[in-house]
């Protein structure tokens, strides 16, 4: 790893040294299932171990929205890509990232698989198309689908409200600006928490039945 893909590396609020040290420490049985906790991850995954080099971090989230809305790329509309690339933007790629299964250059939207993504190649070869397509449309998939509808339309209200008000199209205190701005963020950190819940315990159910 060169110190120039490293300043590319998605940022962490975590030290270097402990960053690092999540990249290289061996992953656990555990580590391995709370990555596969969710079919977002699970799918990115799966794409990323038929590439060779570079791939665009845009083609991932086509190809995992395609998968979840059981459709193809061509046929994805912009809401359902939307609902898919701002979580595996900002939550997913850099927990892959962080545990060096992936490189992401979040500013430039790249993603290269490492050496230890072949650690996952069994356990998604292992699963059977029958109990990913229950757990896709499971009560508790589609409420996380909602969740996610919600990601995408806070993210969007805040950028509004921003470009409204330095237009002049929108006249607001400044700290109500702000205020406005955190809670929709906030709530769309909660709403990527929840259906990442919810997709761990969907995952948790299809082991249950094996």
């Amino acid at each position: 790893m060169t110190s120039t893909s490293n300043q590319h590396r998605c940022r962490s609020d975590e030290p270097a040294d402990t960053t690092e040290s999540a990249r290289s420490s061996p992953l656990s049985r555990d580590d391995i299932f709370h990555v596969l906790q969710t079919n977002r991850r699970r799918d990115a995954i799966a794409y990323m171990l038929n590439r060779d080099g570079p791939v665009k971090m845009s083609d991932v989230a086509e190809y995992v929205a395609a998968k979840e809305n059981d459709t193809t790329v061509a046929n994805l509309t912009s809401a359902q890509r939307q609902r898919v690339y701002i979580p595996l933007y900002q939550s997913h790629l850099p927990k892959l990232d962080k545990k060096g299964i992936i490189e992401y250059d979040q500013s430039r939207g790249i993603v290269r698989s490492t050496d230890r993504i072949e650690t996952f190649r069994p356990y998604l070869e292992d699963t059977t198309d029958s109990a990913d397509s229950s757990t896709r449309g499971s009560p508790r998939s589609i409420v996380a689908n909602a969740v996610g509808d919600y990601h995408v339309t806070s993210a969007c209200a805040s950028t509004g409200l921003l470009v409204a008000t330095m237009a002049g199209l929108l006249q607001l205190p400044e700290l109500t600006l702000a205020v406005l701005i955190v809670g929709l963020f906030t709530l769309a950190t909660v709403a990527t928490t929840i259906t990442d819940s919810l997709a761990s315990n969907d995952a948790i159910d299809g082991r249950s039945v094996h």
